[in-house]
């Protein structure tokens, strides 16, 4: 005991009020991107029973989306060409399991003259033109920065519709082991597609001025975006819960969650209240990538697998299933984390070990989390 209380105070960094203030307010913001990208997490299990490992690289997709398009910063033809080629098949499919969706409600294929296909198939061309103008004419294309943000988080949110139509719904009624198995394979197919098309030298990231220049008052020094990222995340989340609990999307979603073969009788279109629940949550998830992106500002092929896993902690502690737990999971994680190292700077090496040590407690002390519900076996 006395051993461990001199380790203790040799190791203990006693901090001024000001530099108390500053952490609280990078735990704070470490927690609402934590808390973001959990709730996709939390989403999809409460109604699949599924966890989407690949929501990660979602993340990390979104971020590389805002960096071809919106950050002015210098990067290779080839990279641009490959990019909207992959936004080209991605179109393309949407529009093949669009047809699909259709040949099975109408009974009929439609024609290549619908005003759907023509939509696609402009898409199309549109980017294949941008590709090949951007790698012949040795230009980049830059978009305004919120539209590039908007654009990310509406390309992220077809991934992870892809990523269910393709890797999830099919093995729908198999048994849970084999989604898990195609969970991990959708997450390293993401993870090396981009490490080929983008290398995995880790790329610089333009940061806006406004968002870094340190505002100060009364002894305290605070960059605007530590105070950004917990207010756009937090708006967001409570977006989110006005959705679930107000609209008629989310009555279906939390429905679905309680008995999804009840409600397919009941008339629910489920196959699109799924598709809807990882469109929102992929769009969360770009959104953390991008201010991830913009806080720590280098991006490659990995980023999102550590925020990814401790995103999941966060939510297991929380209550996995519930979106509140996610939310409180991720704020949680992200102060034990900062204040951590900042009493005690020695671990700073080992700040990525304390997620994991948490998982293991809770799993140990309280399975279902803080706020998550006990699941009865029915016999």
């Amino acid at each position: 005991m006395e051993s461990f209380l001199e380790w203790f105070s040799a190791h203990l960094n006693l901090m001024s009020p000001t530099v108390f203030f500053q952490q609280l307010l990078n735990g704070l913001m470490l927690g609402s991107l934590y808390g973001l990208v959990a709730i996709g997490y939390t989403m999809v299990y409460g109604i699949l029973r599924l966890i989407n490992f690949a929501h990660g690289d979602i993340f990390m997709l979104g971020a590389y989306f805002v960096f071809f398009m919106g950050m002015p910063i210098v990067f290779p033809n080839e990279g641009m060409l490959w990019f909207f080629l992959l936004c080209s098949v991605i179109t393309l499919i949407i529009w093949f399991f669009s047809r699909k969706r259709n040949m099975i409600t109408t009974q009929s294929s439609p024609s290549l003259g619908s005003r759907s296909s023509k939509i696609y198939l402009f898409c199309v061309v549109l980017f294949l033109i941008a590709g090949f103008a951007s790698y012949t004419l040795n230009m980049s294309i830059l978009l305004p920065w919120a539209l590039a943000v908007i654009l990310a988080i509406i390309f992220a949110s077809c991934c992870g519709v892809i990523v269910e139509k393709a890797a999830y719904k099919p093995l729908r009624n198999a048994p849970r082991i084999s989604a898990l198995i195609s969970a991990i394979a959708v997450s390293f197919l993401i993870e090396n597609l981009a490490l080929v098309l983008f290398s995995g030298v880790p790329k610089p990231v333009y940061q806006p001025e406004w968002l870094v220049d340190s505002i100060k008052f009364s002894g305290f020094s605070i960059l605007p975006i530590s105070i950004l990222i917990p207010c756009v995340s937090l708006s967001l989340a409570g977006l989110l819960l006005w959705i679930v609990y107000k609209t008629k999307p989310g009555l279906a979603m939390r429905a679905i969650s309680k008995d999804i073969e009840t409600t397919r009788l009941m008339g629910v279109k489920v196959n699109q209240i799924i598709a809807l629940t990882f469109a929102l949550g992929s769009a969360l998830a770009a959104a953390s990538g991008i201010m991830w992106a913009l806080r720590y500002p280098q991006i490659h092929p990995f980023i999102g697998v550590l925020p990814g896993f401790k995103a999941f902690i966060a939510a297991v502690f929380g209550g996995i299933g519930s979106i509140q737990g996610a939310i409180v999971g991720g704020l949680f994680l992200g102060f034990v984390e900062i204040m951590t190292v900042a009493f005690f700077p020695s671990l700073s090496g080992y700040r990525d070990a304390f997620a994991f040590v948490l998982l293991i407690v809770i799993l140990l002390i309280k399975p279902t989390g803080l706020m998550g519900e006990k699941i009865e076996d029915k016999i």
